[in-house]
């Protein structure tokens, strides 16, 4: 039925992916999984869970990966608005330790591929945001990292429509290590 579009970033394997909308008088319907279409443009997980949460303006959630079970993602914003990045962290990549971001919102409907071995996070730019995400891997507890969201070496500009004093951020979040604990815990120069 509905087609969707690709946009490829400068990071290679993350893709930024608009789904073709139908809407009139009533409201609007899409595809927003359609795993043909998806296998078409080089996206060939299967997606074993959805994930939902709900956040409030100023809540950054991230920087987050698995550790032994990486996980692709497929992530959207139901309602709201929010700013997604995500951390290549693919040793020997020519992007190791380059992120990219990008606006996703219930206006725009654009989805966002993670392949694993990424960083992800993002940080909640409307009053309230409603995020939905798929993963190729189930959840194992006990096997989640995180990067700090404001590490100086990756450098992640974060939109300053939310001021930091704004932010919301939990402790374990916060306190996450740098880039430079994560390269020497895996002997990376």
């Amino acid at each position: 039925m509905g087609q969707i579009k690709v946009e490829t970033c400068e990071i290679e394997g993350l893709k930024v992916i608009t789904p073709e909308v139908f809407g009139d008088e009533r409201g609007y319907f899409m595809e927003t999984y359609r795993a043909d279409q998806f296998k078409e443009v080089g996206i060939n997980d299967v997606f074993v869970q959805d994930n939902q949460s709900s956040s409030t303006r100023g809540v950054l959630r991230g920087m987050h990966f698995q550790k032994e079970f990486p996980q692709s993602k497929l992530v959207r914003v139901l309602s709201g608005e929010v700013y997604d990045v995500a951390v290549d962290l693919r040793p020997g990549s020519e992007t190791f330790g380059k992120w990219f971001g990008v606006l996703l919102s219930a206006e725009n409907k654009k989805m966002f591929y993670i392949p694993r071995n990424f960083a992800h996070g993002f940080l909640v730019l409307s009053e309230k945001a409603e995020f939905a995400y798929k993963c190729d891997d189930f959840f194992h507890p006990g096997d989640d990292g995180g990067l700090r969201f404001d590490d100086p070496e990756i450098g992640i500009v974060w939109p300053d429509s939310v001021k930091p004093e704004e932010l919301n951020i939990n402790d374990r979040d916060r306190n996450w290590a740098d880039f430079s604990v994560f390269k020497a815990e895996r002997g990376i120069q």
